[in-house]
């Protein structure tokens, strides 16, 4: 609804102006002589009532479908392969924060890159524009806010997980075994702080939830991505303990896609998301 900010006295004008066509009962209508603002026409002329335009909301630009299906694709390919070359040069006894970091590039090295081939295939080629990478000043105030509900949201999900007895197996169980080894901390740290919120964000808010938004409306679409989010961080080891953590991690995506869609941007998503680890893993590597 627009704006009213009646600036004229309600009397007819004094000049010709052509009526809307056809000739429609009383309203608010574009001005003939500025079309950024409205007139209003009383069922037989025009007035000199004007009023201010509302703002228009961001449109909020979409992929196709194979975007999103590619990301996933891609993400399956990415963790598998890492684990399957981790498990090959695991007996070389090489340091441990060698082997974080070289999980961390197969695994979020070929995401980045999809989100990257993304952009430039079916969007602008700015990951700006196409998938919201983009900070204001103002998100210092929203990444807190969202990170709350991610908050709010694991609470509300955990409870109802106590209540039915459903099994869950945290996904940080065992990082802590190793807090003694300094490399092994910092390279942690790394990726879960900075690189895990940058291309989980990347892929799962920009270029999963664009894509799904050009086939699906808005809450099935945000409510989808927010389940593949959770399906991705599967592991088998954690065998039944993966369905809790499933829905744990379902909650957290549905509160950061709703605020990815809302706010037109990944910027702010991209801190909450790095706060929320941030503060787990302090939790977990002080025991």
């Amino acid at each position: 609804m627009p704006v009213l900010r009646p600036t004229g006295v309600g009397t007819v004008l004094p000049v010709s102006l052509p009526p809307p066509a056809p000739l429609p009962g009383p309203g608010w209508y574009a001005d003939p002589f500025e079309p950024a603002a409205l007139r209003w026409w009383d069922g037989r002329t025009w007035t000199t009532y004007r009023a201010a335009r509302s703002p228009e909301r961001e449109p909020v630009p979409t992929l196709p479908v194979i975007a999103a299906v590619g990301a996933l694709a891609i993400t399956v390919v990415a963790l598998l392969g890492s684990r399957f070359v981790l498990d090959g040069i695991v007996g070389f006894g090489w340091p441990i924060p060698v082997y974080v970091v070289i999980s961390g590039l197969l695994g979020y090295g070929p995401m980045v890159a999809w989100c990257v081939h993304s952009s430039r295939q079916w969007g602008t080629g700015s990951l700006r524009h196409d998938l919201g990478v983009r900070l204001r000043p103002v998100d210092v105030g929203w990444a807190p806010v969202i990170w709350i509900s991610c908050v709010a949201a694991q609470i509300a999900v955990g409870i109802v997980i106590l209540l039915t007895n459903i099994p869950l197996t945290s996904n940080t169980e065992g990082i802590n075994d190793l807090d003694a080894d300094r490399g092994y901390v910092i390279s942690t740290l790394v990726l879960a702080v900075i690189a895990a919120p940058f291309v989980e964000e990347l892929l799962f808010r920009g270029v999963v939830l664009r894509g799904l938004r050009s086939a699906l409306a808005v809450v099935p679409a945000v409510a989808l991505q927010a389940v593949l989010f959770g399906v991705a961080h599967v592991d088998p080891v954690r065998g039944s303990g993966n369905i809790g953590l499933v829905l744990v991690l379902a909650a957290v995506g549905a509160v950061l896609g709703t605020a990815a869609h809302l706010l037109r941007r990944i910027g702010p998503t991209m801190l909450a998301h790095a706060i929320l680890n941030a503060v787990v893993m302090a939790i977990v590597l002080s025991g």
